[in-house]
């Protein structure tokens, strides 16, 4: 190998030498390069530039102490000196923090007297707050109050909410000193919680700094402060509200009993009072703010029935509620007050007796309605918690009664509100009484659903909306108990309009944000906006109201016909709104457009016009079949553009909603809706392939222009043509039953083969599980023989443990008599040797 190197440099040196040239050019191109890559690696060590320091976030005359090195040790210092500190955590580059930052300067120039500042950059790689903290986004703002805390804010970072999050913080405790103070203080909808402590013994008990702690531990659940904590220090002012133990802690409920905290089952700490006072609050009116990122905080609320959403204009620094939220919150606590309810005569006077009351519809008439009350005699204690029922033959006797009642008597003269007769009588099976009225039929226009009619009786149910257990009789204002009433319970929330008007928007509401606190289409003036959405059925109804009628009566009468058995509201649509040149072009344009693009307003107008036949498609946006389709709609609509009786539509099902009987399982859908004959629309087949061929075949087959013979003509009436229509519907509706025999016939042949497969699966799963049975009782054993075997090799090695250990001890006793009998030899030959050498001595000496 060394030999073919030393040839091969021999060779290129000799090459060389007659060429010199090319040595000097090999020399200069190695010098190119060594300084090429010199270069290239100097350069690439300094690619990344050093970060910038870090500068002032805040201005210098806010009075906020701006840390923006991450100075983490000097929070703690300037804590301390504060009896009410707020921390404010923030990124540079955060845009969120960019935002919050004048509101919170805003809040800093109002409170710098009262609470300590301090911002501090947590982003800065080389502070403290970025080493110890792991913050997922910011701004991250934390309230200490003394040496509680941290509070966390978790609400809007606007300048009026976070000031009155630390008005809260700053004052947990509302001092009650009289009754009329604390009658005013519980007299309101939301939680009040009343601790009492007497101060005469000690400046200040041992549990009210566990009550304050309690206070403000549900600051950090609700940072509205939605529940109040009021304090008590006189004995005469507690005795009101049955306090008559120091130390103790009251829970004022609307509804149901009021709750004492209980020491005995609890420790008396501010985490378990906290958690008490949750679980037991009663809320009429619940505050909810979505928090604006990807969040299910209103998807958990919705899921839990309907829910009467209101927009309110709302300035969290009032000392007292605005008068649109007290509206509402009356209106909310006559809705669940279902104990207050006023029930019939036959009630009063009658503690021994149950009632319970049904409703029945007479047989001769249906638009007859008598509530049917029956009185119950309590034999036993627990009769009252043993569901009411009618009895058949009960049933048969009153509405033999009711069918030869006396004629009805007017309103007027009635002796109950709202009812034609009252009829009071006996019958077998127990005393009843019965409330009956007409219905009468509502006006459709959607304003006039909304509007109060003081003079007519809200609708009784019908004996299938309503079961016949206990259902006391409506209040004369129709919403008293109402909740008590209907299967559908409604929750009432409440949203700032502010901070959710693109919500609100969602829902129906019209108009501008920045008209949002003075106007809207459903309100007068006040800012508000109602609507109703039940998230199980997919609907919202909008409130519209009434420019004659209050916000009280509009709310109530929008509640009764949302709980009607047969809601009188319309379910609110959301389409696109259709372009305003759209109009204007069409005027100045004399040809009109191949396809006619429908919206949720002009859809309705477009497809039940008695004229024309309307053949609409159905798509999508993100669709890919509906694209491809498209060419074959355009096709369509060019053959049929010089004819005025056919129209070509599409509506994009994805951006406008559409009454739920004009809506489709799938897109691309086809129906074809035929003149003077809309109720008998036509679904394009789904095993057909939509080709032009196909839908024009379609379209002549069932238009209302090929079968106008087979249809009565608008305005005639010959009997004969009548009949034929009614003949040829009854043919088509036997076609079809045909049909749905067959798919059922085919389902039903499907389901035996699945089930005969199933069968087969459970007896072989049956054979699978015995073999792993005995496999499990052969490993068992297997099992137990190797531990029975193990044992017995541990005990083996204890045995050979213990020998080992008795020799080693027998080794050690005989190595110790080595050693002794060594040392007797090694004494005895020194002996020997001294022996010797004395000898040796005496013997020279004599000598």
């Amino acid at each position: 190998m060394l030999r073919r190197v030393r040839q091969s440099l021999r060779q290129v040196l000799f090459l060389m030498a007659r060429r010199p040239g090319l040595l000097c050019g090999t020399i200069v191109l190695g010098v190119l390069l060594s300084l090429a890559v010199h270069f290239t690696c100097s350069r690439a060590k300094d690619v990344v530039a050093a970060a910038r320091p870090p500068v002032r976030f805040f201005s210098a005359e806010a009075p906020v102490v701006d840390l923006y090195l991450g100075q983490l040790d000097q929070v703690e210092r300037l804590r301390s000196v504060a009896e009410v500190s707020l921390i404010f955590f923030y990124a540079p580059w955060c845009a969120h923090s960019m935002a919050a930052r004048q509101e919170v300067q805003q809040v800093a120039k109002n409170l710098a007297k009262q609470v300590q500042f301090v911002a501090v950059n947590c982003w800065w790689n080389h502070g403290k707050c970025r080493k110890q903290n792991r913050f997922y986004q910011y701004p991250i703002i934390h309230l200490f109050y003394r040496r509680f805390g941290p509070i966390e804010y978790k609400g809007p970072v606007v300048a009026p909410y976070v000031e009155s999050f630390i008005l809260r913080v700053i004052t947990p405790l509302t001092y009650l000193p009289s009754r009329a103070t604390l009658e005013e203080f519980l007299s309101c909808h939301e939680p009040r919680v009343v601790g009492f402590f007497q101060f005469n013994s000690s400046p200040q008990p041992p549990g009210y700094t566990t009550y304050l702690s309690s206070a403000l531990q549900a600051l950090k659940r609700d940072f509205r402060g939605v529940i109040r904590f009021g304090v008590v220090t006189s004995k005469q002012v507690a005795e009101a509200i049955s306090l008559k133990e120091d130390e103790a802690v009251y829970l004022y409920r609307r509804f149901n009993s009021s709750l004492i905290f209980p020491r005995r089952e609890r420790n008396f700490t501010s985490e378990a009072i906290c958690s008490w006072v949750f679980e037991h609050l009663e809320t009429v009116v619940q505050w909810v703010q979505p928090p604006g990122t990807k969040s299910r905080l209103l998807e958990r609320e919705l899921t839990k029935g309907p829910a009467l959403l209101l927009f309110l204009p709302h300035n969290p620094l009032m000392s007292r509620p605005s008068p649109i939220l007290q509206q509402v919150a009356d209106i909310a606590v006559r809705y669940y007050s279902c104990h207050n309810n006023n029930h019939s005569s036959l009630d009063k006077g009658s503690p021994s007796h149950s009632l319970c009351c049904q409703s029945l519809l007479l047989p001769e008439s249906s638009a007859s309605v008598c509530e049917v009350c029956l009185r119950l005699p309590r034999s036993s204690p627990t009769s009252s918690s043993v569901r009411c029922s009618f009895s058949s033959s009960g049933q048969g006797a009153l509405q033999s009664y009711l069918r030869h009642r006396p004629p009805a008597v007017s309103a007027k003269t009635a002796t109950s509100a709202g009812c034609s007769n009252v009829l009071n009588g006996y019958s077998p099976f127990g005393q009843y009484s019965a409330c009956c009225r007409k219905v009468e039929p509502q006006l459709k226009e959607s304003q006039a659903k909304e509007e109060p009619d003081l003079q007519r009786a809200p609708l009784t149910p019908p004996p299938s909306s309503i079961p016949p257990s206990s259902a006391p009789q409506q209040g004369a204002d129709g919403i008293t108990g109402l909740r008590c009433r209907t299967n559908r319970t409604l929750r009432f929330y409440v949203l700032d309009v502010a901070l959710n008007w693109p919500l609100a928007v969602r829902l129906g509401a019209t108009g501008n944000r920045s008209a949002s606190l003075h106007q809207d289409a459903g309100a007068r003036g006040d800012g508000t906006f109602a609507t109703i959405v039940n998230l199980k059925d997919e609907v919202n109804y909008v409130l519209h109201r009434s420019p004659a009628a209050t916000l009280t009566e509009s709310l109530e009468a929008f509640i009764r016909n949302f709980s009607a058995p047969y809601s009188l509201l319309q379910r609110h649509l959301v389409g696109e709104e259709a372009g305003r040149g759209e109009g204007e072009t069409r005027q100045h344009s004399p040809p009109r457009l191949l396809i006619t693009e429908l919206t949720t307003s002009s859809f309705l107008p477009a497809v039940m016009d008695l004229q024309k036949d309307v053949l609409l498609f159905y798509y999508t946006q993100w669709c890919g079949f509906c694209s491809v389709l498209n060419h074959v709609i355009i096709q369509l609509a060019r053959l049929l553009q010089g004819t005025g009786t056919i129209t070509v539509a599409r509506v994009n099902v994805a951006r406008n909603d559409l009454p739920w009987e004009f809506m489709v399982d799938h897109v691309p859908s086809i129906l074809l809706f035929p003149k003077y004959r809309k109720h008998a629309s036509v679904k394009f087949p789904d095993d057909l392939p939509i080709t032009l061929p196909n839908l024009l075949r379609f379209l002549l087959q069932h238009s209302g222009s090929a079968q106008h013979a087979d249809k009565p003509a608008p305005g005639s009436s010959d009997p004969g043509t009548v009949l034929r229509a009614e003949f040829l519907a009854l043919q088509r509706e036997v076609r079809a039953l045909r049909h749905a025999r067959e798919r059922l016939s085919q389902q039903l042949a499907q389901l035996w083969r699945d089930d005969r497969r199933l069968t087969f699966d459970a007896l072989s799963s049956e054979a699978q599980n015995t073999e792993l049975r005995r496999e499990r009782q052969s490993l068992e054993e297997q099992h137990r023989e190797t531990s029975r075997q193990l044992e017995e090799a541990v005990r083996r090695l204890e045995e050979l443990a213990d020998s080992s250990e008795s020799l080693l001890n027998e080794n050690t006793l005989l190595r110790v008599l080595l050693v002794a009998l060594k040392d007797r030899t090694d004494v005895k030959e020194q002996a020997e040797v001294e022996r010797k050498e004395a000898e040796q001595k005496r013997s020279h000496m004599a000598s």
